[in-house]
């Protein structure tokens, strides 16, 4: 069954409670950005009016509509889904974070609009921890290159890491995942590139966020534990 609108504050209210308790075991600040995909404005205010402060769309379509009705109004928009390249140019400059570039080609063609509009977009970078063919990510292996080539890119801003741990898996096997993207946000860290400043760790999601902040995670992406059963709306 579907939530309504009072349900979906009081879930946001309850899993942003979660993400504070988690943050102040693991003894670092945590954003928690709601996963708002196939959900409408409506929906969305209702989870703000739970406290969420950050949302992330899947689609570029739906960002669209959804700027365009004001959903996010105090609040701001991260883009978390696959961009494609003909897409870029309805997303930068319009979303405070693109968290997944994952190849030079995009972050290229991110920071070419981007001065266009005289702006730096911030992203981040996204990394494929299980290797997994169906998945977009770079694999842990290229991620070093990848950081190297976006220090050279004017216009963007590389502000950490963002991956998606396999789904389906053990919890044991899920935290390793955390872990290992966690030792390659302190490597990417630690080479100092230009442009390239690891201060986001974006990892987690409904079933295993306090797990990922448990492991280094200062952003989690939630959705389904706040807005409930995704629903295809004609």
């Amino acid at each position: 069954m579907e939530k309504s609108l009072c349900e979906i504050r009081d879930s946001a209210a309850r899993v942003l409670e979660r993400v504070n308790a988690a943050a102040e075991r693991a003894g670092h600040e945590v954003v928690l950005v709601a996963a708002s995909k196939l959900n409408d404005p409506e929906r969305v205010r209702a989870a703000f009016d739970g406290g969420v402060r950050h949302f992330g769309e899947n689609r570029v379509q739906e960002l669209e509509s959804k700027l365009a009705a004001d959903a996010y109004a105090g609040a701001t928009a991260h883009f978390i889904g696959h961009l494609q390249k003909n897409k870029v140019k309805s997303v930068v400059g319009r979303v405070s974070l693109i968290q997944s570039a994952d190849s030079p080609e995009l972050l290229r063609l991110i920071g070419k609009r981007a001065g266009e509009l005289g702006i730096v977009q911030d992203v981040l970078l996204e990394v494929n921890i299980g290797r997994e063919a169906a998945k977009s990510g770079v694999p842990p292996e290229a991620l070093r290159e990848l950081a190297a080539e976006a220090a050279e890119i004017p216009g963007i801003f590389v502000r950490g890491l963002m991956t998606i741990p396999p789904a389906g898996e053990e919890k044991e096997k899920t935290v390793q995942y955390f872990e290992q993207t966690r030792k390659l946000f302190i490597d990417i860290g630690a080479k100092k590139y230009d442009n390239v400043s690891m201060c986001i760790l974006s990892m987690g999601m409904s079933a295993d966020f306090e797990e990922a902040i448990a492991c280094g995670a200062n952003m989690v992406r939630v959705g389904t534990a706040i807005f409930g059963q995704r629903y295809a709306r004609a």
